[in-house]
């Protein structure tokens, strides 16, 4: 396999982001070009940045049994959203990067060979992306994702968190205006049982030891209600990359 770091500035952050990507081992022997290959971005959560699986999974390994390229952005811990202080991370993911890698590498943008995944964050990041862009992939699956993220605004003790707080603030423009706005996971779900675009083909899946898996049923639960068609499991496990590389090779070897 290929490994390859790029350092760029785009637009949208106005920022540099690492970025991170694996292209298939016989790219460079006379092999498929890049334009004919399926593109996984794939998506870190929280605490990582665009080297995280690397870093913590065998996706190397993963991405060499389906020659597939995996683009591995950083995002910092924007939750992949376009924020009120202008950085726009969600503009970013699903706009100007894939226009950056198919005018740089001929990275193909075409909605068949698109899929999108991600861990934690990550989790959240991929189905905002698969729901709210329809239009750009044929996959997606959230990993132990933070699935309901009104929800973050019950426990006393997140309110409590002055600095959490302010970072909420930054993001998303406080925790009080996320119920029911666009950043909120069941509003995607009543859009999507509206009609219109075609979905991706979604599936989420959480350990039965994570601390996100009451936060993953209420999300299956609305879905299920609601009528959208989500893959929906729970297997042991915990909220670690034991788990996520588990589940992302499973998920793989399932939908190519």
């Amino acid at each position: 396999m290929t490994l390859i770091r790029i350092d760029y500035v785009p637009q949208s952050v106005g920022v540099n982001l690492p970025l991170n990507l694996i292209l298939p081992r016989d790219y460079a022997q006379g092999g498929a070009p890049l334009a004919e290959r399926r593109v996984l971005y794939l998506l870190h959560g929280l605490s990582d940045d665009a080297s995280g699986w690397q870093r913590y999974s065998s996706i190397e390994t993963i991405a060499r049994e389906h020659g597939l390229v995996v683009v591995m952005p950083s995002a910092g811990r924007s939750f992949y959203t376009d924020m009120v202080n202008g950085q726009a991370y969600f503009s970013y993911l699903t706009e100007e990067l894939p226009s950056f890698l198919a005018a740089t590498m001929q990275i193909s943008s075409a909605r068949e060979k698109t899929l999108i995944a991600g861990n934690s964050m990550g989790g959240y990041g991929a189905f905002k992306a698969a729901f709210l862009r329809p239009d750009l992939y044929f996959a997606a699956c959230s990993l132990s994702g933070v699935l309901a993220i009104n929800a973050l605004a019950s426990p006393a003790d997140k309110i409590e968190d002055q600095k959490l707080m302010r970072e909420f603030d930054i993001i998303f423009g406080g925790l009080k205006d996320l119920p029911g706005s666009m950043h909120d996971p069941m509003v995607w779900l009543r859009r999507a049982a509206e009609g219109g675009a075609e979905l991706p083909r979604l599936s989420a899946v959480c350990g039965l030891d994570d601390d996100l898996l009451p936060l993953n049923r209420l999300f299956n639960q609305a879905a299920t209600s609601l009528g959208v068609d989500v893959q929906y499991a729970e297997a042991p496990g915990r909220h670690d990359w034991f788990f996520w590389q588990e589940q992302i090779k499973r998920w793989l070897d399932e939908v190519l």
